[in-house]
């Protein structure tokens, strides 16, 4: 007989108990089959699911992704105990005990005045904690599985605190320029792939010297492309028009109409 009770309202215990009857020998031939591995993309598409409720500021969608989240951070805990190594209880008590020690001002007898003293305050610690003793050090210390343009951004953020950084947003376009001829002039796929890579770094240190964050501008874009291209598309069927069929000129006609349309 199962071990367990039928609620009408269930907790984070009663969270940690079903994640167990799950990965339990009889228990869910899946559940039993997974490990860190193969459900490394389900965490990385339940938190951008996450964000996305947070972008479209839906409650309800909310709760029940942070939800999806939490499952996942249950799911590979759980894994690690069955393993002897740590439960949810250590997770919760490194989290803790982190947030008392990078938190000097509110836990301890650090004084601050501003955000930005608190800031430069977790930004030591962390090294400290971390023993980073370089820049390099805290370089490396960027997550590789991070999304390029978010990765980008907080390497020139780190270096940029270290002095190594452009005067001003002009400054660095001007790297863009340098790094758009040098894509234009690679030769073999290895080289182009570089010099794209350089090109794209160079516009998010525009982005970052502009305020703007890369990967939100890149969301944003990717959103007014489709929406544009969905009038184009539109336009086209109602002249009788087949996309595939029409000329560059034709196409940068209708692409120019969606634009105006966007226009207040």
């Amino acid at each position: 007989m199962l071990d367990f009770t039928l609620k009408e309202t269930y907790g984070f215990d009663d969270l940690l108990r079903i994640m167990e009857i799950l990965r339990a020998p009889d228990g869910c031939m899946w559940d039993r089959e997974q490990d860190h591995h193969s459900i490394r993309r389900n965490f990385i598409e339940e938190t951008y699911e996450a964000v996305e409720a947070i972008d479209n500021e839906d409650t309800a969608l909310l709760k029940e992704e942070l939800g999806d989240v939490l499952l996942q951070v249950v799911f590979h805990a759980q894994m690690e105990k069955e393993k002897g190594t740590f439960d949810m209880g250590d997770v919760a008590d490194g989290v803790c005990k982190k947030l008392i020690y990078r938190h000097p001002h509110i836990f301890g007898q650090t004084e601050v005045h501003s955000t930005a003293e608190i800031l430069d305050n977790w930004d030591a610690l962390k090294k400290k904690e971390k023993r980073q003793q370089t820049v390099t050090d805290s370089l490396q210390s960027v997550a590789r599985s991070l999304p390029g343009l978010i990765r980008a951004d907080k390497l020139q953020s780190k270096a940029a605190k270290a002095g190594f950084d452009w005067e001003n947003a002009s400054q660095a376009a001007g790297k863009v320029r340098e790094e758009l001829d040098e894509a234009l002039a690679a030769h073999g796929p290895d080289e182009r792939a570089d010099e794209a890579g350089d090109l794209l770094f160079a516009a998010v240190n525009v982005a970052r010297m502009l305020g703007v964050e890369p990967e939100q501008a890149m969301e944003r874009a990717c959103d007014k492309f489709i929406r544009r291209f969905a009038r184009v598309e539109d336009q086209a069927q109602k002249e009788g028009k087949a996309l595939s069929a029409l000329p560059l000129s034709e196409l940068e006609r209708l692409w120019q109409n969606a634009k105006a349309e966007e226009q207040p």
